[in-house]
């Protein structure tokens, strides 16, 4: 597989110019030069075949070649809702979601939730984003939600109609294929008993993950992995 490179513009068959810290990949990092062939995407979910044209120190001209639709995304709605952990195990959280082809993650603000991401974090998490997608060659963007209060994103009407709630003492026999999923986590410490019943008032499922305690963002992937295998 070729390199691959992200590019926040519409593509089409035809020439492009790559700037910024993507361009620098390219010819420094990657010392790609005229003649080489790429992989351009931009998130809509296709990629672009490419042929390097001409570099520079602060651009590339690229001609792209052709438009190619592989079958990367799980093919249902999977998002994800959680409180933010701390540190790089946001980064790591991301990441992997993003290989599991979840579509959302909704930061959370809860009764117990401590970490209130700003804009200039969820902006880093963006970029995670995007560096995961070059690597597990996905070509749909896992998109960042600003953050939410758990009291109204459980009522939400836009949410899917299958909505997984993990919390001890719960259960789920089975997972339905190929279903629009939502899934919500709580922070360290879980979340409170009125939380759960706010959920179960709304319709969500409480769905237990055995005797152990998990982290978030064990929990979130824990359940993300079981839909997407779900839907093999």
């Amino acid at each position: 597989m070729s390199e691959r490179f992200y590019v926040n513009c519409p593509l089409a068959p035809g020439p492009v110019v790559l700037q910024g810290p993507e361009a620098h990949h390219l010819t420094t990092v990657c010392r790609l030069r005229a003649g080489d062939r790429v992989c351009l995407f931009n998130g809509d979910g296709r990629q672009y075949p490419a042929q390097v044209t001409e570099t520079s120190k602060r651009a590339v001209t690229l001609q792209v070649v052709a438009v190619e639709s592989p079958e990367r995304e799980l093919g249902f709605r999977l998002e994800i809702a959680a409180p933010l952990p701390k540190g790089d195990r946001a980064q790591f959280l991301v990441e992997k979601l993003t290989e599991l082809g979840a579509t959302a993650l909704v930061p959370l603000h809860t009764r117990r939730s401590v970490v209130h991401p700003r804009e200039s974090r969820i902006d880093r998490l963006e970029r995670y984003v995007v560096e995961a997608s070059k690597q597990c060659e996905r070509n749909a963007l896992l998109q960042i939600r600003e953050l939410t209060d758990w009291n109204e994103y459980c009522r939400s009407g836009k949410l899917p109609g299958l909505r997984l709630l993990a919390h001890p003492g719960g259960g789920i026999s089975a997972l339905p294929a190929r279903q629009d999923v939502a899934i919500a986590v709580g922070p360290e410490g879980g979340f409170t008993d009125e939380e759960v019943e706010l959920a179960r008032a709304a319709g969500w499922q409480i769905v237990g993950l055995g005797p152990r305690v998990l982290r978030v963002e064990t929990a979130a992937l824990v359940l993300a992995a079981c839909v997407a295998y779900a839907a093999k």
